[in-house]
């Protein structure tokens, strides 16, 4: 059975896409200039109040603290639309960051659109203490 296709959907391949290829300006134009990114979603050393990045000046401060750093693969293993306006996305993140050291993180990834089809919000629910634990034990923490 083909996976059906939504905007939100599309919006999510080509978020996936663009974060993989390092392609800064195309994951940007994604997003509303009032969007809202979670990343995770609640408090996090990425987003110390737990509110998310707001606005276009925060998201592109998060891609260059956090996606434009990192070597990612990420894997969409089942996405689940609610109209053409959201997504709930379950998907695997690996970081490669040298020859045998990667952190992998499973989370569920909610994509939501405005009208205009530029994405709104992105809340991706995951853990940090699982994260934490990883990079304790690859001791780069």
């Amino acid at each position: 059975m083909s996976e059906q296709t939504t905007p939100a959907i599309e919006a999510n391949k080509k978020s996936i896409g663009y974060a993989m290829e390092g392609n800064k300006e195309a994951w940007l134009a994604l997003y509303a200039d009032d969007a809202i990114v979670q990343d995770p979603v609640g408090v996090s050393p990425f987003d110390a109040t737990g509110e998310g990045h707001r606005g276009k000046a925060a998201i592109e401060k998060f891609w260059d603290t956090v996606i434009g750093p990192s070597n990612l693969t990420i894997t969409a293993h089942l996405r689940i639309p609610s109209g053409d306006k959201a997504v709930a996305v379950h998907q695997t993140a690996v970081n490669k960051m040298a020859p045998g050291m990667q952190t992998e993180v499973d989370m569920i990834a909610v994509y939501e659109l405005n009208d205009e089809g530029l994405i709104q919000r992105m809340s991706a629910f995951w853990s940090w203490a699982e994260m934490e634990k990883q990079l304790k034990d690859l001791k780069v923490m």
